[in-house]
């Protein structure tokens, strides 16, 4: 058992990773629901690419996604967003994964400011004494 969140969206990464820098990470998303239980993986673009020698397969990672597309148990979501920010220096992170919890109201982001990945938590605000409310 245990608490399920909904996460949705994704976190940019510019330049996007080469093969050679993501290989042999946690978060390739071919070893990362095997070997490793990670609450985010990349995002692996493949195009095809003719070379002399025949087709040539490039793999680059884009972004940064929820593990699984449907509910899971995100704990450590914001913590294993900032290893895998940490993992890979020399690039540009940007955007945020949107996030809710099982109780009415559990809402947040995992926003990345300033290269660091921060939970946000929305805020409510009332209308001022309007008459018209």
């Amino acid at each position: 058992m245990g608490y399920y969140t909904a996460v949705e969206g994704d976190i940019t990464i510019t330049p996007p990773l080469t093969w050679n820098e993501f290989k042999d990470s946690p978060f390739n998303p071919q070893r990362a629901t095997r070997n490793f239980r990670m609450d985010v993986k990349l995002r692996v673009i493949e195009d095809s690419v003719d070379t002399d020698e025949g087709q040539l397969i490039r793999r680059t990672a884009t972004a940064i996604v929820p593990a699984i597309g449907d509910t899971y148990k995100a704990y450590y979501l914001v913590e294993h967003t900032q290893k895998a920010i940490d993992s890979f220096p020399g690039h540009v992170f940007s955007g945020h994964l949107e996030c809710s919890g099982e109780e009415n109201g559990d809402l947040w982001r995992c926003v990345i400011h300033d290269g660091r990945a921060v939970k946000v938590e929305p805020r409510i605000v009332w209308p001022d004494d309007d008459p018209a409310y």
